[in-house]
């Protein structure tokens, strides 16, 4: 539990709700919370700041309207 947390409320889509707890259940990482933390420390360090915030991305435009945890698990075999 490196470094204070602080609660911080925001809105993001309910799709991203349910990965970030697929996230936190396969990785044992606990919670959504731990999740999240562990992309937004990834994106400080390791991240292409261009790539991720310059790039468009129009997932929920999509016909699958965003992320679907059976569509990433089928990728990733």
């Amino acid at each position: 539990m490196a470094g204070k947390k602080i609660p911080v409320e925001f809105e993001i889509q309910e799709d991203l709700v349910k990965m970030l707890e697929y996230a936190a259940n396969k990785y044992k990482l606990g919670d959504k919370s731990k999740a999240l933390r562990c992309l937004l420390d990834f994106a400080a360090i390791d991240g292409d700041w261009d790539v991720l915030f310059k790039q468009i991305r129009c997932v929920r435009c999509a016909p699958d309207g965003g992320w679907n945890q059976e569509k990433h698990e089928s990728e990733k075999d």
